[in-house]
C-alpha cells in the first residue's frame, strides 16, 4: 500500500504542473484529476501507517 499511496503522490504532482500547461477545460479537468491522485496517495500513506501500527500493536 505504501509503494501504491507513493506512486499516486508522484502522479498527482506530475499532473498538476502539467495542468499548468494546458489550456481552458482540459487543463481545469487534468488539475481535477491530478488532486484526486494526490488526495487518494495521501490517504493510502495514511491508512498503511494506521495499519503498520495496528499490527505492531497486535504482536506486543
Amino acid at each position: 500500500m505504501k509503494s501504491i499511496g507513493i506512486i499516486l503522490i508522484a502522479v498527482g504532482v506530475i499532473g498538476i504542473l502539467l495542468s499548468f500547461l494546458m489550456f481552458g477545460d482540459i487543463g481545469i479537468a487534468a488539475f481535477i484529476g491530478a488532486l484526486s491522485a494526490l488526495l487518494s496517495g495521501i490517504g493510502f500513506l495514511q491508512v498503511n501507517k494506521v495499519l503498520t501500527q495496528q499490527v505492531k500493536a497486535g504482536n506486543e
